[in-house]
């Protein structure tokens, strides 16, 4: 959801060209899978679409080739350091705590609550 959340801000503004959005799994339940429905159908309520979406790994190469690998909560941030051998040059953190919160984005995996999820990524993308 935060990917596309963050590319429609990013398209809102016309900087399109100045970043490279992407995101990746830190575990390998939903590898290959399309957006979730649940989660797809809450970004169409606000006129986002993710067609052709499909899961894939992060790996240690995504810490050489992006600014910031963001993480949803703190599992995120331990897998991402896992993978990537840790966190030299201090690139990994949550997305709450861009928006000066210290939370992790509530999980829909979870609470089912894509609401809430929806709420807590925009919050953190802006």
């Amino acid at each position: 959801m935060a990917e596309y959340v963050m590319k429609d801000l990013v398209r809102q503004s016309g900087r399109e060209d100045e970043f490279v959005i992407a995101s990746a799994a830190t575990s390998r339940e939903e590898l290959g899978n399309p957006v979730y429905p649940p989660a797809r159908r809450k970004l169409a309520e606000h006129g986002i679409r993710c067609d052709g979406h499909a899961a894939r790994q992060m790996t240690r190469k995504d810490y050489e080739e992006f600014g910031y690998l963001i993480g949803m909560d703190r599992m995120n941030l331990s897998n991402m350091a896992r993978i990537c051998g840790g966190d030299p040059e201090g690139k990994c953190s949550l997305l709450l705590a861009h928006a000066g919160q210290s939370g992790d984005v509530a999980d829909p995996w979870y609470t089912g609550d894509f609401e809430a999820t929806w709420q807590d990524v925009n919050i953190g993308c802006r």
